[in-house]
């Protein structure tokens, strides 16, 4: 029992802070012995063409916004076209973007999903480079060209920006969102510098358009999969944080669950597609970031939390040792104040730290109702849009 106990916070701590100190610590030496990356010097003739694609679904709220901010990107002239596509659209989205003739829409009635709409927008695209943002984030203004200035480099095939969660002064339970992705935003900075980012989130990410391969059609995660396929041809992932996308925190902690429960049954359903990137004899880099940053989150360590706490318990009370006596004090002390946090939720109290451990239980907990939802097949690829708080902030 005490083994199993050691293995599983073993496995808990290396999942959520140990991979990042590794990964710090990896870092420091491969720029003690080579000296910190250096991204090609390029310029706006050696930029490549892109195509900006967006998916919207019934955005009418938010599509003015995000078409000024789309076209106010700077961009070469003549370098860049736009793709929107409103396919299963049932309020005025369409109508706006028919408005802007520099715009391509795409538009039909039936609703198959987000991959289905992306599939149809890749299929007009004649650009080198393919880039893809949520028609709910605003970009930086020099988003594109950071993005694409890494296209000089022919072992590069993907590129990731980094996603920023605003948290206002009145923040609830939903900051924890926000704290969490500046703790990932770091995590893939380091997995870039190391070799490559394990895939990319659909708020901000560019492909090589020679090197699309259409993901299965009820893939839920379709960015992390576009991506990931990208890592499976040989190619790198790099992460830009000075192409950003902004976005507001979810709505309310219902609807962040929400979303984490579906990302979640999307995780494990690409784990068991992407099989290939568990050889580490192919992939030894890959397969060590995969499993650390990603397989680990998605599978076993939310189960292992339970069994840790579980069996904590019983040794303690069992043997009355000092050390796992401190430990499940440890444990109940981290979990009281995720309850506190989940109190405070509930009467709108609006003390940020104590939202941390609430949001840490509740992304675990998504994961474990993400599987079993998966598993029961009881996820779709139609969006189930979650709903963000407003208004938008806006972005330089």
């Amino acid at each position: 029992m005490k083994i199993i106990l050691i293995i599983s916070m073993v496995i808990i701590l290396y999942t959520f802070i140990g991979y990042g100190i590794l990964l710090f610590f990896i870092i420091k030496l491969k720029r003690l012995l080579y000296g910190k990356p250096v991204v090609m010097k390029t310029t706006d003739d050696l930029l490549p063409t892109c195509t900006l694609i967006v998916a919207a679904y019934n955005e009418q709220g938010m599509m003015a916004e995000k078409i000024a901010n789309t076209l106010s990107l700077d961009y070469p002239l003549g370098k860049l076209k736009y793709i929107f596509v409103t396919d299963g659209s049932t309020d005025q989205t369409p109508a706006i973007i028919a408005q802007y003739p520099q715009i391509t829409l795409l538009h039909q009635p039936e609703r198959n999903g987000k991959i289905a709409a992306v599939h149809r927008a890749i299929n007009q695209v004649e650009t080198e480079v393919i880039i893809f943002t949520d028609a709910n984030t605003l970009l930086n203004k020099m988003a594109l060209i950071e993005i694409c200035k890494h296209y000089a480099d022919t072992t590069i095939g993907a590129v990731a920006g980094e996603k920023r969660v605003h948290i206002d002064e009145a923040a609830d339970a939903t900051a924890g969102e926000g704290f969490y992705w500046k703790y990932e935003s770091k995590l893939k900075q380091w997995d870039s510098e190391l070799y490559s980012v394990v895939g990319a989130a659909g708020e901000l990410f560019s492909i090589r358009k020679a090197l699309y391969e259409p993901v299965p059609h009820d893939s839920v995660l379709d960015d992390f999969m576009i991506s990931m396929r990208i890592l499976e041809k040989g190619h790198r992932i790099v992460y830009e944080p000075a192409a950003y996308a902004m976005e507001t925190a979810s709505a309310n902690i219902t609807e962040e669950l929400k979303r984490k429960i579906r990302i979640s049954a999307g995780g494990i359903q690409s784990i068991l597609y992407l099989k290939s990137l568990f050889n580490i004899f192919k992939f030894p880099v890959v397969s060590f970031e995969y499993i650390s940053h990603r397989v680990l989150r998605w599978t076993i360590t939310p189960f292992l939390l339970i069994i840790a706490f579980v069996l904590n318990g019983i040794i303690a009370f069992r043997d009355n040792s000092f050390f796992y006596s401190a430990l499940f004090f440890l444990q109940v002390f981290f979990y009281g104040l995720a309850f506190i946090g989940l109190v405070m939720e509930r009467r709108q109290i609006r003390i940020k730290a104590l939202f941390i451990p609430y949001y840490f239980c509740i992304m675990n907990y998504a994961v474990i109702a993400g599987i079993f939802r998966f598993f029961n097949k009881g996820q779709n690829v139609v969006w189930d849009k979650a709903e963000r708080k407003q208004p938008k902030v806006s972005v330089n």
